[in-house]
């Protein structure tokens, strides 16, 4: 991952430079991910995603926590190869921290004793604006990565409206250039969100939902989870299609009071490699860290602590049936 630089004096068609200006936002330049796990499935997504985004329409991926939303909206910005604004949702963001606002002042002073006798003074003082990085994607024709955009303020998303759909951003008089900022054509958004109901997330306005095209994620299938385990716990396949095996049999009991992802696959993996243990019923240390990670999220007090007692012999059960 690459930070490139902003260039406002550059055509709209020219390759940017690899200089930094002042007081615009990092930008960055994603470089190919190498041994990026690519089964039928994440490439029939891949494929669709980006036929809706060059036809000018913003993808929206929805989903729970470890259905790689982020990481395939990555892989798109990298699939566009053009520069990435990379923007997480808060809910402490307004539309300022959006498009830009005041950031300091910028002063001038003029002093004038041509004449000896005469001394005369100009002082000017300007408010400094400074683009945010909406607007700094906007202008320049970079993809912008909204990850969790529903952690945002349904009111300070209200600027992407106009963006979206009339390609056009409305700009406050202070920025002391045009109100109105055309959208560059190659403008693309992705976005990235967790379901309504998971917790410290907004309602999003239908307006902007409208706007999107939303593609459902769900846990990945199978053999897509077998590669990203092998690829990212450097297991071998047939150890990872063990571990792949005891999470989803676990997933489909609803003995866990949070459903295990693909990165407890991972975890489960590099862990167990970590510590020269072998993918094996049999071998204690595995069994271990399956215990570890598997019963960490109930491992709490009352009803939780109850949970984790009746997970234990289920998932001992499992380890036993498939390693």
């Amino acid at each position: 991952m690459v930070r490139i630089p902003v260039d406002e004096t550059k055509p709209a068609d020219t390759k940017m430079p690899n200089v930094f200006l002042e007081n615009e936002p990092t930008v960055l330049e994603l470089e190919p991910e190498p041994g990026f796990v690519e089964t039928p499935q994440i490439k029939n997504i891949t494929e669709r995603a980006i036929a809706y985004l060059k036809a000018g329409f913003p993808v929206h991926f929805s989903g729970p926590a470890g259905t790689g939303k982020t990481t395939l909206a990555l892989h798109l910005a990298r699939q566009l190869g053009q520069p990435c604004v990379l923007l997480f949702g808060d809910e402490e963001l307004g539309t300022s921290d959006l498009i830009g606002g005041e950031f300091g002042v910028r002063r001038r002073k003029l002093v004038d004793n041509f004449i000896h006798s005469v001394l005369k003074t100009e002082e000017d003082v300007r408010s400094l604006w400074v683009d945010s990085r909406v607007t700094s994607a906007c202008k320049n024709g970079f993809t912008l990565v909204y990850d969790e955009f529903n952690r945002s303020r349904p009111e300070a998303n209200n600027v992407l409206l106009s963006v979206l759909e009339e390609r056009m951003l409305t700009l406050p008089m202070a920025r002391q250039e045009d109100d109105y900022l055309q959208v560059h054509p190659n403008f693309k958004a992705i976005f990235t969100s967790n379901p309504e109901e998971y917790a410290g997330v907004h309602k999003t306005q239908d307006a902007l939902r409208d706007r999107m095209v939303t593609i459902d994620l769900d846990f990945f299938d199978r053999e897509t989870e077998i590669a990203i385990t092998k690829l990212r716990g450097s297991v071998s396949e047939q150890e990872a299609r063990k571990i792949v095996d005891v999470i989803r049999a676990l997933r489909r009991s609803g003995k866990c009071r949070y459903t295990p992802t693909i990165r407890a696959c991972i975890i489960i993996a590099k862990v167990t490699k970590l510590r020269g243990a072998k993918v094996k019923a049999g071998d204690k240390v595995f069994r271990e860290v399956c215990m570890d990670v598997l019963t960490s999220q109930t491992n709490q007090m009352g009803e939780y602590q109850e949970r984790k007692r009746k997970a234990v012999p289920v998932i001992q059960d499992l380890i036993r049936r498939y390693c």
